[in-house]
């Protein structure tokens, strides 16, 4: 990580971020909106989330799919959709995967995010890994990225020096 991508990722935030290991994803407008992280805080502490999603405009939309009832549906699809359930099972174990590359932290061990591998209950980290990885690693990941407006049509998000 450089410093600019830091100083971006803290401008989106708010705050500086917390075990910051890279950009995974770069918005259209050059940059980071989705960050990976350590599974560990540098005070030891587990830290589970290994993608996340830092622009302010993507974190605003998703919320509204959120609040619009966007994971109850998805959980209810997954429950009735046995080739859903499959690839959400698989996005769970690539997240997994993922994460224990950078490192053995056995209080996580099987904990994915957002719900994974039986429901629905955070639709950032779904988009965050689905922007991450690509298409077709995190169906319900695609599926929110599909309903999402081009965040980044107004430019940046945050002013960086």
């Amino acid at each position: 990580m450089n410093e600019a991508d830091t100083d971006a990722v803290a401008a989106q935030l708010g705050r500086r971020p917390r075990a910051l290991r890279a950009v995974a994803h770069r918005c259209r407008c050059g940059l980071p909106d989705v960050v990976e992280s350590y599974p560990r805080l540098n005070d030891g502490t587990p830290f589970p989330t290994l993608y996340y999603l830092t622009c302010p405009r993507a974190g605003a939309a998703v919320s509204r799919l959120e609040a619009a009832g966007l994971m109850r549906q998805l959980t209810d699809e997954l429950a009735h959709d046995p080739e859903l359930a499959a690839g959400y099972a698989h996005a769970h174990q690539d997240y997994l995967d993922r994460r224990e590359a950078l490192g053995h932290v056995p209080e996580i061990t099987g904990i994915s995010a957002g719900g994974m591998p039986d429901r629905v209950k955070c639709l950032h980290v779904l988009v965050a890994h689905a922007l991450a990885t690509g298409p077709d690693t995190n169906p319900l990941g695609d599926r929110v990225l599909a309903e999402l407006p081009e965040w980044w049509q107004d430019g940046p998000c945050v002013e960086v020096p």
